[in-house]
């Protein structure tokens, strides 16, 4: 009897032992199921890319990057839910693979080509990759200054882009097997599609290795011109950490009322590669010549510096920029925010803006040095700041029609026609000369100055256009006027 207890014990023992293994089995089974759907969520979160990761996983600003005030949680990068656009479905011809060349907004206007180009041609682009070689050897990658996932996720209704080429196509990249060339500059949309998507289709990659002004100014598809523009203002974002810090300038300066951006293009090597050196000393003149020989890329070496000033292909000195602005009447306690690199000559070369007009910043000024650590050496992600605060200014006054100059000056048309003093050069040093020399009083050269560049403050107008020197002809993005909404035609004032 007591065997037979014994034997039903240890069943119901063992029945019990297999409820309970049953049981912790079904407790591993869930902690298991929920920890692999956890790590799902996550993963799909951060592919979300666009919409969250970048702002939510990775765009907070880091505390080393932080001043001793405390964050603005208003002027911290935001999260909108988005929705995102269709993909357009097309049979792809092949893949372009572009390297843009010159300084932050050469390059981004060459990209809002190439991506024109790539959609009329069917095929998919390839991020572009951005110069690291030219005068500023700025080492920065794409995703380092626009915010690529939105980049690539705004035009998908329009082209394909991917961050590489699939892997057998990359693995022929990597060993050089590419058909590498420069466009022709200033082309028309059928020179693409007759010269070079041949050329696509026969080696299913072409690497156009220059992208400067490749694309025609006028003449072009409608539809063709709206997506240059859509390109630019929209999916050329940048990234949070520097919309952040830009947002944080503006906050700072509006904190003291309105505010002038000047782009005082008086680098050293604006001055080297102009060969303009009025005011300079002749150790400076040799300074300059000497890097102009430095660099063969630069075609033109022996200058006439006077001659060129005369023309009006000179930038203005800050000094004959001083005059300027003060015979247009701007308020003396305005603020002027820098949007340059470090002025050659500096301090002596600054001291009548200075005396002028004391209320000169800089980036520098209005950002501590931590915010500012990871940008060194990054000339293009400073430019960016700079063209964040130049498009939120009440005025913006560029003294060379540089690049900057022009792509910031048709997106401020594009965001309301915002004040833009486009300077006429030529004739400014012609009165400058005068009023210097004692031929006109100051207020007959004041008078001079504001009737010269009435017309001249970013109102709407036609683009000149001049077909067979498209280079003297109005850029594209200083004047996108496809892409403008047409507005009443009033007076423009000065502050």
């Amino acid at each position: 009897m007591k065997g037979k207890i014994g034997i039903g014990i240890r069943a119901m023992g063992w029945k019990t032992n297999a409820r309970s293994s049953s049981s912790k089995m079904k407790v591993w089974i869930i902690r298991g199921t929920t920890m692999v759907l956890l790590w799902t969520c996550l993963v799909q979160l951060t592919a979300l890319g666009d919409t969250w990761g970048p702002r939510v996983l990775k765009g907070w600003p880091s505390s080393s990057t932080q001043d001793s005030h405390s964050l603005d949680v208003k002027f911290l990068p935001a999260a909108p839910v988005r929705v995102l656009p269709h993909k357009r479905v097309y049979q792809n011809n092949g893949y372009l693979m572009v390297s843009c060349n010159g300084g932050l907004n050469q390059m981004r206007s060459a990209i809002c080509d190439m991506v024109a180009i790539a959609r009329f041609l069917n095929v998919t682009l390839i991020v572009p990759e951005l110069d690291k070689t030219s005068f500023w050897a700025d080492p920065s990658e794409f995703e380092d200054i626009f915010d690529v996932n939105h980049f690539i996720t705004s035009l998908r209704d329009e082209v394909r882009i991917l961050k590489q080429l699939p892997p057998r196509l990359k693995k022929r990249a990597d060993l050089g097997i590419v058909h590498t060339m420069p466009p022709i500059s200033w082309s028309d949309i059928s020179y693409y599609h007759n010269q070079i998507l041949p050329l696509i289709k026969k080696y299913k990659i072409v690497h156009l290795n220059r992208t400067d002004a490749r694309l025609a100014n006028n003449g072009q598809p409608l539809e063709l011109q709206k997506l240059r523009c859509r390109v630019n203002f929209d999916a050329l974002r940048f990234t949070p950490q520097i919309e952040y810090l830009g947002r944080r300038i503006v906050q700072r300066l509006r904190q003291n009322g309105p505010f002038l951006v000047l782009h005082l293009r008086y680098e050293m090597d604006m001055l080297a590669f102009s060969g303009c050196t009025q005011g300079c000393n002749l150790d400076e003149v040799e300074e300059l010549t000497r890097m102009r020989y430095a660099y063969p890329w630069w075609k033109e070496k022996i200058i006439n510096s006077e001659l060129k000033r005369k023309d009006g292909l000179c930038p203005l000195t800050p000094e004959e920029t001083t005059l300027t602005l003060r015979a247009l009447d701007i308020d003396r306690d305005i603020q002027i925010y820098i949007a340059a690199g470090e002025i050659y000559g500096g301090q002596r070369r600054m001291a009548d803006l200075a005396a002028a007009f004391p209320k000169l910043v800089r980036k520098e000024t209005l950002l501590g040095a931590d915010d500012l650590q990871f940008f060194q050496n990054h000339s293009s992600q400073m430019a960016a700041l700079d063209y964040l605060v130049s498009l939120e200014s009440d005025i913006f006054v560029p003294t060379y029609d540089g690049n900057m100059a022009k792509v910031v000056e048709g997106h401020r048309r594009y965001l309301g026609f915002k004040k833009t003093i486009t300077l006429d050069r030529k004739l400014l040093v012609e009165l400058i000369d005068k009023y210097t020399s004692g031929s006109l009083s100051w207020d007959e050269f004041s008078n001079a100055v504001k009737d010269a560049h009435s017309a001249r403050m970013g109102s709407p107008k036609k683009r000149v256009v001049i077909s067979d020197r498209p280079k003297e002809e109005d850029y594209f993005y200083a004047n996108p006027e496809e892409c403008l909404q047409p507005l009443e035609t009033k007076p423009v004032s000065i502050l």
